[in-house]
């Protein structure tokens, strides 16, 4: 979404947690590639961290630590967080003023090339909470693909909104339940359709995301993909539709996921209604064209997110633009195993369900598969920020 994320597919399932948030194929992320060797005449042991002091944020504190004390650092392609890098240093702050300028003339970058400027210009600090505690949760989230009309027609009834005339003079706007049944809400959304989508959960899961791309088709039968890019919501408290879910014994929390609330919703067509107003929060869009299919929604900081190397952070315990190593587990999908997720990636984004001081929501990009990924992405975690030493 273009300049704030507020969900996440966290946030379908994330509220139910006791924790506490907008291509190019998306999972499985690309393989992790061997570390080679450093140049010759580079550094690999970088300054002893026990100097660097302690630093504060207003929820989290962070503890210089050595480069080894990062889980399998040498086994992820760094390199591949490094186009995102680049892009958070177009939004660069005072502090990365001189690392991001290096950064810039790196020549030819490389595996070898960039794990060396990683280690010779930023110093890595654990990321804690203000108690102490080190480990938090992971949660996932996706740019949705949605098949959708210009034009309502058999099969695509269900309207995306832009924002209406008085939204920002009614505050809050009406609830999702009121949109539906009062006449005066009908009457200001009237003329402010800008695509149709088939299912109800379709224009739900655009909603959390708060973005997405729509495979349009225009009444003279014309197809094209636009973004369907966040442009603002009716100012009332988002409610998970899991948690209502589990409340009417649908199913446990440990079942909760996206695929059972389609699954569930599949089962009872007349009370998808019901359900989806559990949530009175609704959020309206913009239209936007999508030249390139392979550059990913805008995120908070302000710069498209990249599939696999961005992540959205709680901005009172981690500033936009920081690298960060994170551990932690991808999830078990369509039979595959569940496996280790300890790569590099920048913090870009954010959301009304990122809280706390080791919280993340990780990028999926979009595509084949970007949904289950992201919906079943809910694991333990550790992170780490990369500070500039300057």
């Amino acid at each position: 979404m273009a300049g704030y994320r507020w969900f996440g597919a966290a946030a379908i399932l994330g509220v139910l947690a006791a924790c506490a948030i907008e291509q190019a194929p998306g999972p499985p992320p690309a393989p992790r590639a061997a570390a080679p060797s450093a140049p010759s005449g580079a550094s690999t042991q970088p300054p002893d961290p026990v100097a660097a002091a302690p630093r504060s944020m207003p929820k989290s504190r962070w503890v210089a630590v050595r480069w080894s004390d990062l889980p399998g650092w040498h086994d992820d392609g760094v390199i591949h967080a490094w186009p995102a890098l680049l892009k958070s240093c177009e939004r660069a702050n005072a502090e990365w003023a001189n690392a991001c300028g290096s950064a810039k003339a790196l020549a030819d970058p490389n595996e070898a090339r960039v794990r060396d400027w990683l280690q010779r210009h930023l110093q890595p600090y654990r990321i804690e909470a203000v108690d102490g505690r080190s480990e938090g949760m992971i949660t996932g989230y996706y740019e949705p693909l949605i098949e959708a009309s210009r034009a309502p027609k058999p099969g695509f009834g269900v309207p995306l909104h832009a924002p209406p005339g008085d939204l920002g003079t009614r505050k809050p706007w009406w609830t999702r339940a009121q949109i539906e049944s009062q006449p005066a809400a009908r009457a200001a959304l009237r003329g402010r359709e800008i695509a149709y989508v088939a299912d109800p959960l379709d224009a739900l899961v655009l909603q959390i995301q708060g973005s997405g791309r729509l495979l349009l088709t225009e009444p003279d039968g014309r197809r094209h993909v636009v973004r369907a890019a966040f442009a603002g919501h009716n100012d009332h408290p988002y409610r998970a539709v899991a948690r209502w879910l589990v409340d009417q014994g649908a199913f446990t929390f440990d079942q909760a996921s996206w695929p059972a609330i389609k699954s569930w919703a599949r089962a009872h067509p007349a009370r998808v209604g019901e359900m989806l107003n559990a949530n009175p929060r609704y959020v309206f869009f913009r239209e936007e064209p999508l030249p390139d299919p392979s550059i990913g929604a805008t995120g908070a900081q302000g710069v498209p997110l990249t599939p696999g190397r961005s992540i959205a952070v709680d901005r009172e315990s981690v500033p936009y633009g920081t690298p960060i190593w994170i551990d932690a587990v991808e999830p078990a999908v369509n039979g595959a195993p569940a496996r280790l997720l300890q790569r590099l990636v920048v913090a870009q984004d954010t959301g009304s369900a990122i809280v706390g001081a080791v919280r993340a929501d990780y990028f999926w990009g979009w595509g084949e598969a970007a949904d289950e990924y992201a919906g079943r992405m809910k694991h333990p975690l550790r992170m780490w920020a990369l500070v500039p030493r300057n």
